[in-house]
């Protein structure tokens, strides 16, 4: 298609910040679309009709009905809009079916924390809403060029586009964390309306059972994940979680695109919820920021001593076990500690009594507060990141953007958006943070060491701050890259 002629996209997500967050593809699915909107792209949304998703948007109105789909309940496809701020606004489909979407609890699970017992119908519905919509068979005018799925959720779309025999669009699969997979009992295939044949190695068939997420990176045009040193971590063990054959067989229409972050939202100089606001220009007014954060977790005020931050889901993924390993060996440095975060109860409670042994030098907030974890980004001196796997993370970025180098596990996004302090790296000024390479709590330590030494040499780590600081971690060049990989599948 001419480079000129605009592209209709329809972004099929199961979560959107600020509606409904449970990771960072609420965040994405706000933030992708508006930026491909700025480069003059008619982007829109479909959403499941969840409780938060109808109370959210604005101008709802009615444009389908679908009654005679045998699979799945009664259902209205309502247009609406979703205000982001003031001046951003992105155009919505909601699914509205109430008899699927309409409960207590989150997205994926109930109140009680155990998943939906029918997920499957869920977002088998959502899959084939979009897959509709993405056809002749559409009930609207609107019709897209692309439909870009997003994890296991909208995984069926690109499977049910397959099997439509009219047109359709291209599909286009992002994986943003590839060990959720939507695994569902062989019997969910007859009752999701795919056909039998579907059902096998070279389908939808996962181990036995129907895998969603294997449905859309075996049937989807394209395949794109969130940073490229991920996309080359998951075509082999241990990352590829039993899917690493289908994607290296499939690594020609693999792309890795790092995300971006909100620059808006994340900005020293501007943000709400620091003491003082400050920028690589002013950066002595960070320290006022540190003093409030000791004094609001209860942590000596001391100028002098380093102060790690963490924020962070409490899980081994992240390796907060690792962490609370060589806590007291951090403190020996000496040094103190903040960890900001929630999820798995065991790792929460050994670091409530790290705080409780250690009052003044370890402080634990267990839970999440937007406004303390801006203030743990600005205030702290260095940010703690050892993730086991992280497809791209957006905590570093958030970090080198304030000032705080981190310190990561070379993995994933981490690996793409951090480079290790080295005297090589400081001379040519791409110095942002510290990566240590093998996972143990020695490599750990001595990276933490590493830092420290730098943090008290305060020429050095002014150049870091202001290195990280001057980085540009916008949605504009992915989005870029985004739209070019929709011109190539049009084209192609």
């Amino acid at each position: 298609m001419p480079s000129s002629q605009e592209l209709r996209v329809l972004f099929v997500t199961s979560e959107v910040y600020p509606l409904c967050k449970t990771g960072g593809l609420g965040d994405v699915s706000a933030a992708l679309p508006l930026a491909l909107r700025a480069l003059h792209n008619d982007v829109r949304l479909l959403l499941p009709g969840y409780p938060q998703v109808l109370a959210g948007v604005k101008y709802k109105s009615k444009v389908a009905e679908f009654s005679a789909l045998p699979q799945f309940p009664p259902t209205n496809l309502l247009s609406a809009r979703l205000s982001l701020s003031k001046t951003e606004h992105l155009p919505v489909f909601v699914v509205d079916c109430p008899g699927l979407y309409d409960r207590a609890g989150g997205p994926y699970m109930d109140e009680f924390g155990r998943d939906w017992p029918d997920n499957a119908l869920r977002f088998g519905l959502l899959s084939k809403i979009g897959a509709i919509l993405a056809s002749d068979a559409s009930p609207i005018a609107w019709r897209p060029h692309i439909a870009h799925c997003n994890d296991w959720q909208s995984g069926l779309t690109p499977a049910y586009l397959h099997f439509h025999p009219g047109k359709k669009a291209v599909s286009l699969m992002t994986i943003h964390n590839l060990a959720f997979q939507g695994v569902f009992p062989p019997g969910s295939v007859v009752q999701l309306g795919l056909p039998p044949h579907s059902f096998d190695i070279n389908g939808v068939e996962y181990y036995g059972n129907l895998s969603f997420l294997k449905a859309g990176l075996y049937y989807a045009n394209q395949i794109t994940t969130v940073s490229p040193n991920y996309a080359q971590e998951i075509q082999s063990e241990p990352l590829g979680f039993g899917l690493q054959g289908l994607l290296a067989a499939r690594r020609r229409h693999l792309t890795g695109i790092i995300n971006g972050i909100d620059l808006t939202a994340w900005d020293p100089a501007t943000d709400p919820h620091l003491a003082k606001n400050y920028s690589s220009k002013k950066l002595a007014d960070k320290a006022v920021n540190k003093s409030a954060l000791q004094q609001h977790m209860e942590l000596t005020v001391d100028a002098d001593v380093p102060l790690f931050g963490v924020v962070s889901r409490l899980s081994h993924q992240k390796g907060i076990d690792v962490l609370i390993q060589i806590a007291p060996q951090l403190l020996k440095i000496p040094a103190q500690l903040v960890v900001l975060g929630s999820d798995q109860a065991q790792l929460e409670h050994q670091l409530a009594m790290l705080a409780q042994a250690h009052p003044g030098v370890i402080a634990v907030r267990i839970g999440f507060n937007e406004a303390l974890s801006h203030l743990v980004e600005a205030g702290a001196d260095c940010f703690l990141m050892p993730s086991r796997f992280e497809p791209c993370g957006l905590n570093q970025m958030y970090s080198q953007r304030y000032g705080t180098p981190p310190i990561v596990h070379a993995t994933g996004g981490l690996v793409d958006t951090v480079t290790d302090c080295t005297p090589q790296t400081l001379a040519d000024g791409s110095a942002s943070g510290f990566v240590f390479d093998t996972m143990s709590a020695e490599h750990l330590l001595a990276v933490i060491k590493r830092a420290v030494a730098a943090y008290h040499d305060k020429k050095i780590w002014q150049r870091l701050q202001k290195n990280g600081m001057a980085k540009d971690f916008g949605w504009h060049a992915s989005a870029i890259a985004y739209q070019r990989i929709y011109r190539a599948l049009l084209d192609g």
